[in-house]
């Protein structure tokens, strides 16, 4: 029996000039777009770190203006009359609005680094819901809003970082109180939802307001990103509130969404997940 040998292939072609030079082309912009990818992670890099920075070295000397706005108001260097006090409580609610705008870019800065963790204990949402309520009395007394908060008292209590969720519902609540008008409601809500992965702790933070269109849902969640950018727009901001919550809320490995259409109010809902037993 003989062995049958497979027939010989034919000598492959060398490449032509042609396909060498395309290849070389193809090459050449491979590697000017991997630096310039690699150009582009270091600025945003260096980005970062400013904004953080800089964000550190603005909260000194505001905290110094509040502080000495402050010891004026409490007729610590002496009394003042009631135009003087007015102008100084001024003062006050402008660097704290400053402080706290400054606060949030540093929170951006540390999330878009990576540098963000949480550090989880058991707690009540009913304290942070009062807690929220108290610092926000008198814009809501202010615009004659009403804040409804309906958490059931044998709710459980969620395990997560307190600090990381009091700022989620503090961004949520403060834009729901932002763009209600007068005499509108606000409110909070609570509830155990049991889900095929295990429960999960819902929460609502709706408002009555002017709502947001269906194209713009996804937009509310990025960086920088208004609805309404307009140097004339009567709500201002970083435009990094949502952005943020949004970090925070998958800390916690939750979800965060938003439910709005244009001129029938918003609701915006995000889950902190249960632990398993």
């Amino acid at each position: 029996m003989h062995r049958l040998d497979p027939p010989a292939s034919p000598p492959l072609a060398p490449p032509s000039p042609a396909y060498e030079a395309r290849l070389a082309a193809v090459e050449a912009q491979l590697r000017l777009a991997y630096e310039r990818i690699a150009e582009q992670e270091a600025r945003d890099g260096l980005k970062t770190q400013f904004l953080a920075n800089i964000s550190h070295d603005l909260r000194t000397p505001l905290t110094a203006v509040i502080t000495h706005a402050e010891i004026l108001r409490d007729g610590i260097l002496g009394p003042l009359t009631p135009r003087q006090l007015e102008s100084i409580a001024g003062i006050i609610n402008g660097g704290r609005q400053l402080l706290g705008q400054v606060g949030e870019i540093l929170t951006y800065a540390r999330g878009a680094a990576d540098q963000l963790s949480i550090s989880c204990t058991h707690f009540d949402l009913r304290e942070i819901v009062h807690q929220l309520g108290t610092l926000n009395e008198s814009l809501v007394s202010k615009k004659g809003l009403q804040l409804i908060a309906d958490i059931p008292g044998d709710l459980e209590p969620v395990y997560a970082d307190r600090e990381k969720v009091a700022h989620i519902m503090g961004n949520l609540l403060g834009n729901a109180i932002d763009f209600t008008p007068q005499g509108g409601q606000v409110w909070v809500r609570a509830r155990r939802v049991e889900t095929s992965a295990g429960a999960e702790c819902v929460v609502e933070v709706g408002d009555t307001g002017i709502g947001i269109d269906a194209e713009h849902h996804d937009l509310v969640f990025q960086e920088f990103a208004q609805v309404d950018s307009s140097a004339s727009r009567p709500h201002h901001g970083t435009g990094l509130g949502l952005t943020i919550a949004r970090k925070l809320v998958e800390l916690h490995k939750g979800r965060i969404w938003l439910e709005s259409e244009l001129g029938a109010g918003s609701r915006f809902f995000f889950t902190i997940p249960y632990p398993s037993a």
